[in-house]
């Protein structure tokens, strides 16, 4: 394979153009009461960290709208829920506090970035404000806010993503079918298929 590759900050800068004011000057240190709305109206993030290695990890974060905790202009608390217990990015933060996220609101092309500082924490009022269905967390991603902006809507326009007649969920096998496949478990086809079906949903929380 061959390919010509960017070496150099000025050979980027080279390639893209110089930034524009607008996008330059988007960015700020803390919540704007805009910024409260969107986090009180949306139900998805993704949370990126990296590791003492510089390895990466991007997370998926789902809730019912609002469910990231704003403490106050700089601070914000995202819940943990019952998952697969790898805890990747947890991980990744005890040992590198940096975090990325990028919060979705659904039917809207463009989203909201923060960048931050992140610990773990065990236990905290504000976790009674965090239950959902009864069930409140054991844990939480608390980030103070570095860096906030609004992101422009071009990937999610070039995606379609929120077009239904664009969306093919059937491209590729069930997930049983592709566990099954890819991670050589005991469990039969139609266990997994069990597993993953109507009653998955009893154990979000």
């Amino acid at each position: 394979m061959s390919w010509v590759e960017v070496e150099s900050e000025a050979e980027l800068r080279e390639l893209l153009g110089e930034v524009v004011p607008r996008a330059a000057a988007k960015d700020r240190p803390r919540l704007h009461a805009r910024d409260r709305e969107w986090l009180a109206a949306s139900p998805f993030c993704l949370i990126a960290t990296s590791g003492a290695d510089g390895t990466c990890d991007v997370s998926p974060k789902g809730d019912p709208a609002g469910f990231t905790h704003v403490i106050d202009d700089t601070t914000i608390a995202i819940p943990d829920r019952p998952g697969n217990r790898r805890a990747d990015g947890f991980h990744n933060v005890l040992a590198n506090p940096h975090v990325g996220l990028i919060y979705l609101l659904p039917g809207r092309t463009d989203t909201l970035r923060i960048n931050g500082r992140a610990r773990l924490v065990r236990e905290a009022r504000f976790f009674d404000e965090m239950i959902v269905k009864g069930h409140r967390p054991k844990l939480a991603l608390v980030v103070e806010v570095e860096q906030i902006f609004f992101h422009c809507a071009k990937a999610l326009m070039r995606s379609a993503l929120w077009k239904p007649e664009t969306w093919n969920a059937g491209a590729l096998p069930s997930h049983p079918a592709l566990v099954k496949e890819m991670m050589k478990l005991e469990e039969s086809l139609e266990e997994l298929e069990d597993y993953y079906g109507p009653s998955y949903a009893n154990r979000l929380y």
